[in-house]
């Protein structure tokens, strides 16, 4: 492989948040760059917990301090623990408790499957948790005036809102 094209895939790879183990057979001069292998099954993983938190949108209903699976009635950070569970990961019940859970991602680093927390009540306080999707977007169970159920919505109409995030894949 030449160099160039290696290069390139390094790039490549870079901007897909992969890492890289880069290996040149001695004396060859050819090279080969592979994922790893826990990077790309934490990133499915990401998807999947997506793809289950998008496959009950119009079944979930939302309520304050319930977390009852059997009748898919839930708040914001039990649904969090749900989906999260479909795919064997273990969350805490309560939005405070999810928020120091794994590890800290700035809001520049955010990889779809963080955990984004917001206020939404008391200021500065955690009261609310999602599910950061990509492009700008997260999954979340919410409850207003013209919806009661999983949503998806735009992260920067919740600027002025977020607090922080986590990563716990």
């Amino acid at each position: 492989m030449k160099f160039t094209s290696l290069v390139k895939k390094v790039i490549a790879a870079a901007v897909l948040g992969l890492s890289l183990i880069t290996v040149e057979i001695a004396g060859s001069g050819t090279a080969f760059a592979a994922t790893s292998a826990s990077t790309t099954s934490s990133m499915q993983k990401a998807y999947d917990i997506i793809g289950a938190a998008k496959s009950v949108q119009g079944k979930v209903r939302y309520k304050f301090g319930v977390n009852n699976p059997q009748k898919l009635i839930f708040d914001c950070s039990s649904f969090t623990k749900y989906v999260f569970a479909s795919q064997g990961v273990k969350l805490p019940w309560s939005s405070r408790a999810q928020s120091t859970t794994g590890k800290y991602v700035s809001k520049s680093n955010l990889k779809p499957g963080d955990l984004v927390f917001f206020s939404v009540g008391t200021p500065g306080k955690v009261n609310h948790v999602g599910i950061y999707i990509g492009n700008g977007k997260f999954i979340h169970n919410t409850i207003g005036s013209n919806v009661n159920g999983v949503i998806i919505s735009d992260l920067s109409k919740y600027s002025k809102r977020y607090i922080t995030a986590r990563r716990v894949l």
